[in-house]
């Protein structure tokens, strides 16, 4: 079990009066983190320090970024056993699952850093004869991101990378489900030797989420939101963002088709169809949620998929035989799948593995 700290202005915090909350594992309930419950006041903290860091942090050079992103990738790799850790413990996902995070979100700083010189204006026609009209890209203030659980390494990379490439400083919110999976990830931006107040990272327990997540988006300070998570978290964010006027960026659930037609080769889309329904055991925006089949070819890539799916390991993640199929987030998501599945059999599907 891992005891956790925010990061505000540099400096390892607990919350205001000590408030904490508990991630359990979704497999045995044992208590996987115990995080900082962060308040309304605490966020403000985290705001006003990434308001002060950006200060400097916007006037620093393009050479200057670039370096330090790409230390955070190397840091970041090098976390690579910790997070394999820790993202079993605490979403019951399996180590490849965390592993694969790892690389993307390490190339994706990478990208990150290449684009710090490509930031750029452009000249715009101008109706005055002699006279130059430009537009030029400057960096917008504090950037808050707020990242889940599913893809927890890539998706929070993703929340901080790019505005810190661009000028901006970052409060970063960890998911409840995962918040030392999340604060690895800061602490290799840590690691990278980011200026205090740069990238800041605070934890709420999950009823104080709205109240938490409402401050910040009120302070003055704050200039874009990113979030990725449901739909239904997506619209109370967009409420709150167009209440206080903030441009936000909302990347929520899917409802992805994969369409195999009668030319296609059935072994290789059984392994594609697998692949895309059950990496994460399912639980990703772009997930694979129905195959549309050629009627030609139906009954034999049912059968091939059905035998596909029944040969999957699964198992505890933590222990150290491989699986592909570990836990999915709570019984919540259970109880959600056996009601999903129990409505299409009485409507007249059939169950086949």
């Amino acid at each position: 079990m891992s005891d956790l700290s925010m990061l505000i202005n540099g400096l390892k915090v607990t919350a205001g009066k000590g408030a904490t909350f508990e991630r359990r594992n979704p497999l045995d309930g044992s208590v996987a983190t115990r995080a900082p419950a962060a308040s309304p006041a605490d966020a403000v903290m985290a705001v006003e320090a990434a308001a002060e860091a950006f200060k400097t942090w916007s006037e620093t050079g393009p050479s200057a970024r670039r370096a330090l992103l790409l230390k955070a990738a190397d840091a970041l790799e090098a976390k690579t056993p910790q997070f394999v850790e820790a993202v079993p413990a605490e979403t019951g996902a399996t180590g490849m699952w965390a592993g694969f995070n790892v690389m993307l979100a390490a190339g994706m700083i990478r990208e990150a850093a290449s684009l710090t010189t490509q930031v750029a204006g452009e000249v715009i026609p101008s109706d005055v004869p002699g006279s130059l009209a430009m537009a030029v890209r400057q960096p917008a203030g504090v950037v808050l991101g707020i990242a889940p659980w599913n893809a927890p390494i890539i998706l929070g990379v993703r929340a901080i990378a790019t505005p810190l490439a661009c000028g901006n400083t970052v409060i970063f919110k960890g998911s409840e489900n995962c918040p030392r999976t999340h604060a690895l990830i800061v602490e290799a931006f840590e690691d990278a030797g980011f200026p205090p107040g740069v990238v800041n990272y605070i934890t709420n327990a999950p009823a104080d989420a709205g109240a938490v997540v409402e401050a910040m988006v009120a302070h003055p300070a704050v200039r874009r939101v990113n979030f990725t998570g449901s739909t239904k978290v997506g619209k109370i964010i967009a409420a709150t963002c167009a209440k206080y006027l903030k441009p936000v960026v909302l990347e929520l659930g899917g409802k992805a088709p994969m369409v195999v037609l009668d030319d296609a080769d059935i072994e290789d889309a059984v392994n594609g169809a697998a692949f895309g329904c059950f990496a994460n055991s399912g639980q990703i925006c772009m997930s694979t949620e129905r195959l549309i089949v050629d009627q030609k070819i139906a009954d034999e890539f049912v059968k091939k998929f059905g035998d596909k799916a029944r040969a999957l390991p699964l198992g505890d993640p933590r222990k150290p035989e491989p699986v592909v199929l570990g836990s999915v987030i709570g019984m919540g998501t259970v109880d959600h799948c056996n009601a999903l599945i129990d409505d299409a059999l009485a409507k007249g599907a059939k169950l086949v593995c």
